[in-house]
């Protein structure tokens, strides 16, 4: 359940609209706000991702003839790497505890913000900001497998990384978004 630059949005619409809808949250300056500061924690978050994926991409690059010659499983491979060097770019792999952090994080900034206020325990509304990014990517990933089984009926067959593909995709991801009211 890796998060993308794209969907950082929708799933920080989602955290502010089920904070408002949870009912123990209230909100100083409307959901604008409160969506706002809960996307610049998550894009934080991923590009410290990318950036860790950017220099494991790098190191395997730069030993590319060695990994070759070894016969060495280039995805196992970089997986190791990761693991390694998460910890000095501040990523947390293991994506319960991370969006248990980013949570926290966000529940952090808003309280500070003065964005929100509450009268039960943190652990609570930290919980409602846990279960909007979780379930926003299960739903996304539902829509996922959706969007590629219409892709898949077609007649005409598209490949991945084509133009076309890119641009079906995006009507079609569109399309499912609207119909479950995510959009």
């Amino acid at each position: 359940m890796k998060i993308s630059l794209k969907t950082i949005p929708h799933i920080s619409n989602k955290i502010a609209i089920d904070l408002n809808k949870s009912g123990v949250v209230t909100m100083t300056r409307g959901l604008e706000p409160v969506a706002f500061e809960a996307q610049k924690i998550l894009e934080e978050n991923v590009k410290k991702e990318m950036a860790l994926e950017d220099k494991v991409n790098d190191i395997c690059d730069d030993n590319e003839e060695e990994i070759e010659f070894m016969l060495a499983d280039e995805r196992q491979l970089f997986f190791m790497i990761k693991k390694k060097l998460a910890p000095e770019f501040d990523v947390i792999l293991n994506y319960e505890e991370r969006f248990s952090d980013i949570a926290h994080k966000v529940l952090d900034e808003l309280y500070e913000e003065d964005l929100i206020h509450f009268d039960v325990t943190e652990n609570r509304i930290k919980n409602i900001i846990y279960n909007a990014m979780t379930s926003f990517l299960a739903d996304t990933s539902e829509i996922e497998d959706a969007v590629m089984d219409k892709i898949r009926s077609y007649k005409r067959k598209f490949i991945p990384g084509t133009d076309e593909f890119e641009i079906l995709h995006e009507k079609l991801y569109r399309e499912e978004m609207t119909k479950r009211g995510m959009e």
